[in-house]
């Protein structure tokens, strides 16, 4: 059975990802500053995954759940910080996206690690998820470029 932590992990990471997936459909139909505020959201999950941070300290995790971890709150913190707050425009330099959309995806695909903690159901709700937010992304930089 899932410990109340492994659940949050599942939770958290459902929601980020369905967060990000509604972002990209707020872009794709035009919707920039609707797609901003939910990006914003998206930030919060930098709560539970500190939260998990400091539990999986309490406990015996394996260092790869710190890996999952470390890598989503980077990003969240690099998307709250160069996207949101200096607003930095890094996504029309060419050089920049490849790296940008490497770490994006490490970091939600560590997600489906700290999801698949929680058992074998949150992990394949956690890898559909993943995969239609993955299509989702490259549809929206076909559409709109960001």
């Amino acid at each position: 059975m899932a410990t109340i932590p492994d659940l949050v992990g599942a939770i958290a990471a459902n929601v980020y990802m369905l967060l990000i997936i509604a972002m990209f459909a707020a872009r794709i139909l035009g919707r920039h500053v609707i797609g901003r505020w939910i990006g914003i959201a998206s930030s919060l999950v930098l709560i539970p995954l500190v939260y998990l941070f400091i539990v999986g300290l309490k406990t015996d995790r394996h260092m790869i759940y710190f890996v999952w971890l470390t890598l989503m709150i980077l990003f969240a913190l690099f998307e709250l910080i160069v996207d949101d707050i200096l607003k930095v425009d890094f996504r029309s330099v060419q050089r920049a996206v490849v790296p940008y959309v490497m770490f994006f995806f490490a970091a939600t695909g560590g997600m489906i690690g700290l999801a698949a903690q929680a058992g074998q159901p949150w992990s394949i709700v956690t890898s559909v998820v993943f995969l239609i937010m993955a299509v989702l992304a490259f549809v929206q930089r076909g559409v709109t470029g960001l």
